[in-house]
């Protein structure tokens, strides 16, 4: 799901193994069916604001699976990790397509959509951690 037209080497991202990272899965009768990855990433447009940030990305879920509220419990799961790690912001790079998911957790967008090769349009989005 998250690269659909890659191999599993292209799920594997720079710092998946540093000290502040983390992933989050939800099982259902045993089977990984979604899954988040956070990283302590700084955006350079949020720093005003915001020392430390945390980054998600890596967020899927199984076709079967989806609009099941699987992927909101893993966010809302992350918050209190990424505030106990003294940060105030988690950023992403959403596909176009997901940006009205993301809109209904609380994210808000910033500038125009922009395309990752192999992957296609994104947006910069955005929510503060309280």
């Amino acid at each position: 799901m998250l690269r659909p037209h890659g191999t599993l080497a292209d799920c594997i991202f720079k710092g998946d193994d540093d000290e502040l990272t983390f992933h989050l899965g939800a099982f259902i009768e045993g089977k990984l069916v979604s899954v988040a990855s956070f990283y302590f990433e700084n955006k350079p447009e949020f720093e005003g604001d915001h020392k430390h940030q945390y980054r998600l990305r890596g967020m899927a879920t199984l076709p079967e699976n989806q609009r099941q509220g699987l992927s909101s419990a893993l966010l809302k799961t992350a918050f209190p990790l990424i505030k106990g790690n003294q940060c105030s912001l988690l950023w992403c790079n959403a596909r176009e397509s997901a940006e009205g998911f993301y809109n209904k957790i609380g994210f808000r967008s910033h500038g125009e959509i922009f395309d990752i090769p192999l992957i296609g349009p994104h947006r910069l989005m955005s929510i503060e951690i309280r």
